[in-house]
């Protein structure tokens, strides 16, 4: 996974809300999207996409192994605006986001779970 740059390093924003809530801001609040409170997996796939559901199962389980990650699936074909916004090119491509909702990492094609942990690392400020 490569480190992320430029234009693409602030996709989204979280605040608090009055009662203290999580509130999410950006591309992620009109699709009614959960960030996770730590960090956030964030796949783009389309339909007939084989290493999709691959990817799909890898960042399940890591997300399963660390509290307060979420994995959250994006169909590339029904938010073509996003996917030009982000500059998404290929499925699936995986951003990897802070708990502020920074994009600290990408990649595109199959990510191996190991380099998943390895940028989850850095998203949660291990690395």
């Amino acid at each position: 996974m490569r480190a992320a740059s430029g234009a693409l390093d602030f996709v989204a924003g979280v605040s608090r809300n009055e009662r203290g809530w999580r509130e999410v801001t950006g591309p992620w609040a009109d699709m009614g999207t959960e960030l996770g409170e730590r960090a956030t997996l964030v796949q783009f796939s389309s339909a007939f996409c084989a290493p999709c559901r691959a990817t799909r199962r890898v960042l399940a389980e890591v997300a399963g192994l660390v509290p307060g990650v979420a994995h959250v699936e994006i169909d590339a074909e029904a938010h073509l605006d996003l996917v030009r916004r982000l500059e998404i090119v290929r499925t699936p491509t995986v951003l990897v986001l802070d708990a502020a909702g920074r994009v600290v990492r990408r990649a595109a094609g199959r990510p191996r779970k190991a380099d998943v942990i390895a940028a989850l690392g850095e998203a949660l400020g291990g690395v």
